[in-house]
């Protein structure tokens, strides 16, 4: 809601330039609120686990090395 272009925008410019597969994440930076503006400062580390998830389509889950 807070990103310059929509995502379906982002995937088509992509799609004209690279085939986009099955688990391909592309990423989209920091919205406000996360990581660098959180007192304490948080970031992910050895161990964590991301989820990403997009309704009707699923989940990934990604662990940090």
């Amino acid at each position: 809601r807070n990103m310059i272009f929509p995502i379906k925008t982002l995937v088509s410019y992509i799609s004209k330039y690279m085939i986009l597969e099955p688990g391909d994440i592309v990423t989209t930076g920091t919205p406000p609120g996360v990581g660098l503006g959180m007192v304490p400062l948080r970031f992910l580390k050895r161990g964590d686990t991301m989820k990403l998830g997009v309704e009707k389509l699923g989940v990934q889950e990604q662990r940090v090395i």
